[in-house]
């Protein structure tokens, strides 16, 4: 997978899922943090990115869109190149390493188990306030029959935490949420580490 080329002069390219769910909330995000968008609709348009933002969306569904559009083993060879990656709830169920109730396929390219709708169906969704540790501050956190990481793997950082669980994790170039931080469009510091993340792994 070709990455593009970025220098401390250069607007990122970041690239955002688009087969399904909430990607146009986080192209608005990225776009007003000065990022250059693509919305990716084939594998081919994973070349040249800096960064790729896996969203949030139905989980089973874009399984099979993913299936349908052969996406698999591009977005593993994206990962593998060292590129940012960032998946918020179903995009972090496609990156964990294990996923349970029920048991499902994904690309197994950060070592965490997550249990989907683990804080419960849609009626159980919720607003709240956690802790993002990277930063040291406090962030409002949008939580929409999110999954719940139930474990984390060594070389997995803790990031983040809201009501006693880890809510943001990273392992080298992946960044995963369980919650919806393009829905808090008045906090991007969630967006803006991932950004910083974009421009350390392209050099």
């Amino acid at each position: 997978m070709r990455l593009g080329l970025l220098t401390m002069h250069n607007t990122p390219i970041v690239g955002v899922l688009g087969l399904q769910g909430d990607f146009a909330a986080h192209g608005q995000v990225l776009r007003r943090r000065g990022v250059e968008v693509r919305v990716v609709r084939q594998p081919k348009q994973l070349t040249g990115l800096n960064g790729l933002v896996i969203p949030g969306g139905e989980s089973t569904t874009l399984i099979k869109l993913m299936d349908v559009f052969e996406f698999w083993d591009p977005l593993r060879e994206f990962v593998r190149s060292g590129a940012a990656v960032f998946g918020t709830c179903a995009g972090l169920i496609i990156l964990a390493s294990e996923v349970l109730n029920p048991r499902q396929r994904s690309l197994s390219v950060i070592d965490v188990a997550v249990e989907r709708n683990g804080y419960g169906r849609q009626r159980e969704s919720f607003e709240g306030e956690g802790v993002f540790s990277a930063e040291g501050t406090r962030i409002p956190m949008v939580f929409i029959r999110a999954p719940r990481i139930v474990r984390t793997g060594a070389n997995v950082l803790a990031l983040g935490e809201c009501e006693g669980d880890t809510v943001i994790a990273r392992q080298d170039n992946v960044l995963v949420a369980t919650f919806h931080p393009e829905l808090s469009s008045d906090d991007t510091q969630v967006h803006d580490y991932f950004l910083k993340m974009v421009r350390t792994c392209a050099g």
